[in-house]
């Protein structure tokens, strides 16, 4: 793991130098997202790495969102998004290029809860100050299943 971890270095600085470079504003986009999802996964790597976990059983790799491709199921395959103990498909819904979220250890715990609660056949509800990130931690949680999110603001302010 450690040695993923100094690979992974040296990759996000490469790309850091890309992303310094001319680039068109799709191919800088592009860049900067990627930039970002590396970022979390050198967290989540350090986090592994400080609580010594070493088998596919740990929670610290179960609580991960990982994804799965399943070559011998259906016409092409399947892809399942999986985390814990839930287990969803993964929808294929094109998102476009719009940019990541910054994920951090609170947003990592939003997604499990959500996560689980799609998994039961259950709703979520991030409730919190405004301007906390709750409606982008769902819209990006919809972007990882490659689901369509629309979010409804209900607060007690609204008519």
């Amino acid at each position: 793991m450690r040695q993923l971890k100094k690979k992974q270095i040296g990759y996000i600085s490469r790309c850091t130098d890309f992303v310094r470079g001319n680039l068109t504003k799709l191919e800088r986009n592009k860049t900067v997202a990627l930039i970002t999802m590396e970022i979390h996964n050198r967290d989540v790597m350090e986090r592994m790495v400080k609580s010594n976990c070493s088998n596919v059983q740990d929670f610290d790799w179960l609580s991960q969102l990982r994804f799965q491709y399943n070559k011998d199921e259906g016409k092409f395959g399947t892809c399942v998004v999986k985390q814990t103990n839930c287990i969803l498909e993964y929808s294929y819904e094109y998102q476009g290029n719009n940019g990541r979220l910054v994920v951090t250890p609170l947003t990592d715990r939003c997604v499990l809860t959500l996560l689980t609660a799609m998994f039961l056949n259950r709703g979520g509800n991030p409730l919190g100050p405004a301007g906390t990130g709750k409606t982008e931690t769902v819209k990006d949680l919809g972007k990882n299943l490659a689901k369509y999110v629309v979010v409804s603001n209900c607060s007690d302010g609204m008519d």
